[in-house]
């Protein structure tokens, strides 16, 4: 019998409390071990790891690599595997591999399979492929189905079909069907944070907005806390609401704290839109039981008729080189977008080709805008961009351009080299492959099957003598 099925068998929501213990919002970057081992001592009834986000950008999705340093991967899969197999209780894993593509997914078991090969582990593992073909994503452009999240622009078909990986966000109700399927690993896709906590309450018979808003705060783990962090934490969930506890003595979960959670990458604290429906937090309560836990209540959910499905989509954009220096001459820092400018015109008299340079100043707005009146920095930290389709020409482009800024002659100037700072050379610095998002946009009315698929997987590891 499998972890998934024990659990079934052996829990219901009357029988009491259902543990959750959230190892990690995105593993792969050291799991606090600590933490962890005092969270598997409170037994908990499964455990939930996030492993990937949009938010390290486009390339990772594009290029399928991993975000996280392959060693620390390694590491944080066998803590958590180790943990959940020891104990006997399912383990479920969602966004694999950062950005959740095939390639993700695929290496992402591979890592799984080597440890269980290490170790002589035995396992079935579940995996939910959240590939999605471009005929299905221009289908539903054609039928009106897609929406841009943002600022995003409406892709052409051409753009969809030049996508190296396309995604779709998988919701709780894929989950529980994966769940269905008997396991004690389940691995998938790019998926929503919330599910990776909510499914198995919801299989088990909990309500779903409460479960969905304890997937809400749990998926960072003690981020919640005062102080905030990566340790492990621990969710009570019962049919009536949920208490939340780190696993870190030293950070506690207040009812400010874990209320202030409900901003997290939310434009309205009260609406979080899941695949399935709306969670509405307008009425939740917050209660502290002592100075580490809080108890939450109120929360509830309103399920549309058809699902509605996030799609992510990347496309190359060309080879990038990177050129870092730092201006530190007053006349020059007064004049440096229009010196980037003329610097970059010079340059295309000398280097053909389809090549592109965006610049970033460090200290004249290159995170947000200076306020008006602000007094400039002192020193300028400049970072540009050269994309071209071959790096060759990147390379080219940059070095050209990095000789006529270092000593270009602008009105004023008081000496005659060194207009720039090198911190190390070569300044000049490969920086992969650039890649563009040209799909961050919500697909409505989706069927509830044809987007996912699942796979059921027996891993019997033999050890190496």
């Amino acid at each position: 019998m499998n972890a998934v099925e024990r659990l079934a068998q052996s829990h219901r929501p009357q029988d009491g409390p259902l543990r959750v213990l959230a190892a990690s919002g995105q593993l792969g970057y050291g799991i606090p071990e600590p933490a962890l081992r005092r969270g598997m001592v409170r037994a908990p009834h499964f455990v939930g790891c996030d492993m990937g986000s949009i938010d390290p950008g486009p390339y990772y999705l594009g290029s399928g690599m991993m975000a996280a340093p392959p060693e620390m991967v390694y590491r944080d899969l066998d803590l958590v595997l180790c943990a959940a197999l020891g104990a006997g209780i399912p383990l479920v894993i969602g966004s694999a591999g950062t950005a959740g593509a095939r390639p993700h997914l695929q290496a992402t078991v591979a890592v799984l399979q080597r440890i269980a090969q290490a170790r002589g582990l035995r396992f079935r593992l579940v995996t939910v492929a959240s590939d999605m073909l471009p005929e299905q994503v221009i289908a539903a452009m054609a039928q009106g189905r897609l929406a841009p999240i943002g600022a995003i622009d409406m892709p052409s078909a051409q753009q969809v079909h030049d996508c190296s990986h396309i995604v779709g966000q998988c919701g709780t109700d894929t989950l529980v069907q994966a769940l269905a399927l008997g396991a004690d690993v389940v691995v998938a896709g790019r998926a929503c944070d919330t599910a990776i906590f909510a499914a198995l309450p919801v299989m088990l018979g909990y309500p779903m907005g409460l479960a969905l808003h304890m997937a809400k705060i749990i998926e960072c783990t003690s981020l919640c806390c005062v102080p905030g962090g990566r340790d492990a934490m621990l969710a009570e969930l019962s049919m009536d609401g949920f208490t939340l506890e780190s696993m870190n003595p030293d950070s506690h979960a207040t009812p400010a704290s874990v209320a202030a959670h409900a901003l997290y990458e939310q434009a309205d604290p009260c609406r979080v839109e899941e695949p399935e429906g709306t969670l509405l937090l307008d009425q939740a309560r917050y209660a502290a039981l002592d100075a580490h836990r809080t108890r939450v209540q109120g929360a509830r959910f309103v399920a549309r008729d058809k699902p509605s499905l996030k799609v992510e989509g990347a496309s190359l954009v060309g080879q990038r080189v990177v050129l870092l220096a730092g201006v530190a001459d007053p006349g020059l820092l007064d004049l440096l977008p229009q010196a980037l400018a003329v610097v970059e015109q010079r340059v295309r008299t000398l280097v053909a080709g389809d090549w592109s340079v965006f610049a970033h100043i460090y200290g004249q707005g290159a995170v947000r805008p200076l306020a008006e009146g602000t007094l400039r920095a002192g020193e300028a930290g400049l970072v540009l961009e050269f994309i071209a389709p071959q790096v060759v020409l990147a390379r080219t482009a940059a070095g050209v351009f990095k000789q006529n800024l270092l000593h270009y002659g602008y009105p004023g100037r008081k000496s005659t080299a060194g207009n720039l700072a090198f911190a190390f050379t070569p300044s000049e610095v490969d920086a992969h492959a650039a890649y563009r998002f040209v799909l961050y946009h919500v697909m409505q009315d989706v069927p509830a099957s044809g987007i996912f698929a699942l796979n059921a997987i027996d891993v019997d590891g033999q050890p190496v003598h």
